[in-house]
């Protein structure tokens, strides 16, 4: 006889499983050695850009769990001087510097510049200020790996916490 509880076991299961397997495909695309894709496209140059289990922050990364997944893909261009406002990520936030320079401010004082070619892996459910410091508009483009019905970005009530 099966456990009353198997079932919702196994649905869970199903989910994990489901969300884990993009974040494999994404990780084994950051993490994997050059070589191992230069056998496949011997045309292509794969260079990574980092490789970490941590955030700029020092926070260890984690994945947390949801019913649907769901990715967005942004490109932002921030303006000289002009800032994001104090938010929050309640999911995992990758980006990449494509022009300018940001230079981002946690809560608890972590401050952090980001220039063109590299890239970002954001903070989580922490309160964070991106400003473009520098004369040239900064671009970025930006991986939320988030689930449906959660938002992406949560703002401050305050303008600084």
């Amino acid at each position: 006889m099966m456990h009353p509880d198997s079932g919702a076991k196994a649905k869970k299961k199903r989910q994990s499983r489901f969300l884990f397997l993009p974040i494999l495909w994404m990780a084994l695309l950051t993490v994997c050695p050059a070589s191992t894709f230069a056998r496949d496209y011997a045309q292509a140059k794969v260079e990574t850009l980092e490789v970490t289990s941590t955030n700029y922050a020092g926070q260890p990364l984690s994945y947390p769990e949801g019913e649907m997944p769901e990715v967005t893909a942004l490109i932002v261009h921030m303006p000289p001087g002009s800032s994001t406002g104090w938010h929050k990520h309640p999911v995992p936030v990758y980006a990449w510097m494509i022009e300018g320079e940001l230079t981002v401010k946690t809560e608890n004082g972590v401050e952090k510049k980001f220039v063109k070619g590299e890239p970002i892996i954001e903070v989580l459910n922490l309160m964070h200020n991106g400003t473009n410091t520098g004369k040239e508009t900064a671009s970025l483009v930006v991986f939320y790996a988030g689930f449906k019905g959660v938002p992406n970005v949560i703002k401050a009530d305050s303008p600084k916490p």
